[in-house]
């Protein structure tokens, strides 16, 4: 794929169609790949005529466009439209105030639109589209780790430190700046951190270097602009193109150390205690379960993704062991109950989901597979030690009776990658009996054949889409079978999600418990059968 090219608009202030009609012939002549607005779209007194020209298609967005809220709330009726998980129109994407977003073009932007609100001390803020947020907010998007661009309403406070390009007094006096936005940026270092200048003036810092917080000796450039309003009198500059290169690693000539080289950047531990980034938190910020979002819009960030630590919708009771790249849940709705492998040995359901941290649908899209200092590689082996670990603990509490089966759909339109994890009858799993059950629901489908396949990790990077599951069972007497299945997907063919589920529920008899949201407990069963795996898993719980 080829480097994304992406221009940068300053504040529209509500002179959309003008804006549109310049990328427009922009965009005819250099075929960006997307754009961003940075600052204010909207102001409080854009018009009427132009906001229905724009929701009514009359004012057309020519390519991919994405934005976050600046310094004033949006209209009423864009605000509506948000707030119905609705497009605004086509190719035009409100990323959210705070959110993690990767592109259908690839690229990974985190936002935090707003100003920080000091009277807001304690967690995230909840409406998404007021322009205030918390110190809660930036600390939650630290979990998300890295970013090609990070864009804020506000400045990064002494961005302009040692550096030697001159920002006027009088434009230093009108900026606004946090510690908070200087801390996000020194944590996820960004290629690009993108802001709104307050006035008529354009600042482009030089790159500044950053260095990895778990090797010193990695390290990679960031570099700030802060775009002009769009169409301004004194004609700073308000329009900024450029090309993203993820594979150029290079410094650039005159690049000078980080302003926030003193700064101690969040660490795997730290992510876990920061009240902003947790997944333990009970509010609701009225997103949780819609799916009305059309497909052209982006996917959810970390803050409204079911998946993600950092969305405060997902509750606390349902988490059962964090780990540094990855975590295991019960299963909302699980497939056994309770008592389903009672006489076997078990008294919790058998039902887990297996998450790694990073907001990602592939293992492949968090980075190299080939590099074991990458994310991918670290998230990818800490799944497979959950996964052997639950095996190891459901065959020993078994006597092995019972094995597990594991499978995952790797598509890179997925919102977030998980793996799920079932007990099943060893026996099953010994005699083929579980394999036929997939081989024969894939034919009945007119999926794609399976292939048995071990699929080393260094191939994911070249896999394309696909299902996998793998079958393991432990008779006790050095003799386990272990068995992985891979079916390739076409990129744009439909697929049933509920594929491994629908299989395992018919191989055991639970047909009436394909559909989760028929299999829903109270809190207070969620809780007790969390609790008895936890005191089963003891043993194997590597995080303990």
């Amino acid at each position: 794929m080829a480097a994304p090219k992406i221009i940068v608009l300053g504040s529209l202030n509500g002179q959309l169609e003008p804006a549109f009609k310049k990328l427009a012939t922009l965009h005819a002549k250099n075929q960006f790949s997307l754009a961003i607005l940075a600052g204010d779209v909207f102001t409080t007194d854009t018009d009427d005529e132009t906001i229905s020209a724009l929701l009514g298609g009359s004012i057309e967005v020519p390519l991919p466009t994405y934005f976050t809220v600046g310094i004033h709330p949006l209209p009423p009726r864009i605000a509506a439209k948000i707030e119905a998980d609705e497009e605004i129109c086509p190719n035009l994407h409100y990323l959210g105030k705070r959110s993690v977003t990767k592109t259908s073009e690839g690229v990974r932007i985190v936002t935090l639109g707003g100003v920080l609100d000091p009277n807001l001390v304690a967690g995230q803020s909840q409406e998404q589209h007021l322009p205030f947020h918390t110190a809660g907010d930036a600390k939650a998007l630290r979990g998300a780790n890295s970013t090609d661009i990070l864009l804020t309403a506000m400045w990064p406070a002494k961005v302009w430190t040692g550096s030697k390009v001159v920002l006027e007094p009088s434009h230093q006096a009108l900026v606004s700046s946090s510690e908070e936005i200087a801390d996000l940026c020194a944590a996820l270092k960004p290629r690009y951190h993108i802001s709104a200048s307050p006035d008529a003036f354009f600042y482009e810092r030089e790159p500044f270097v950053q260095q990895s917080d778990k090797d010193p000796s990695i390290i990679s450039a960031t570099r700030f602009i802060s775009m002009a309003p769009y169409g301004n009198d004194k004609k700073a500059k308000a329009m900024y193109a450029f090309t993203l290169n993820p594979a150029d690693t290079t410094i650039p000539p005159g690049a000078t150390a980080s302003p926030f080289a003193s700064k101690t950047t969040n660490n795997k531990r730290g992510r876990q205690d920061e009240g902003g980034y947790s997944r333990f938190g009970n509010h609701h910020d009225g997103h949780h379960g819609r799916h009305k979002r059309r497909r052209a819009s982006p996917p959810p960030g970390p803050d409204r993704c079911y998946f993600c630590l950092s969305n405060p919708n997902i509750s606390a009771h349902m988490c059962c062991s964090i780990g540094d790249e990855a975590y295991v849940t019960t299963a909302k709705g699980p497939l056994p109950t309770p008592t389903t492998f009672a006489d076997q040995g078990l008294n919790f359901p058998g039902h887990f989901i297996i998450i790694p941290l990073p907001h990602a649908p592939t293992i492949a899209s968090m980075g190299s597979t080939a590099d074991p200092a990458s994310e991918a590689v670290k998230a990818y082996n800490e799944m497979s030690r959950f996964k052997e670990s639950l095996q190891a603990m459901i065959a020993a509490k078994s006597s092995h009776k019972l094995g597990a089966v594991t499978w995952e759909i790797s598509r890179d339109r997925n919102v977030h990658l998980i793996w799920q994890l079932v007990a099943v009858p060893a026996d099953l799993i010994q005699k083929g009996l579980a394999e036929a059950a997939f081989r024969v629901e894939a034919e009945n489908l007119q999926y794609p054949a399976f292939s048995a396949a071990d699929m080393p990790l260094q191939d994911l990077a070249t896999a394309g889409d696909f299902f996998r599951v793998w079958l393991w069972a432990d008779n006790g007497e050095d003799k386990i079978k272990g068995k992985s299945l891979v079916m390739p997907l076409a990129r744009d063919a439909r697929f049933d999600l509920q594929f491994g589920r629908r299989v395992l529920a018919k191989l055991l008899g639970l047909e009436s418990r394909v559909s989760w949201q028929d299999c829903a407990q109270s809190v207070e069963e969620e809780t007790r059968d969390v609790e008895a795996f936890r005191e089963a898993f003891k043993e194997w719980d590597f995080t303990l």
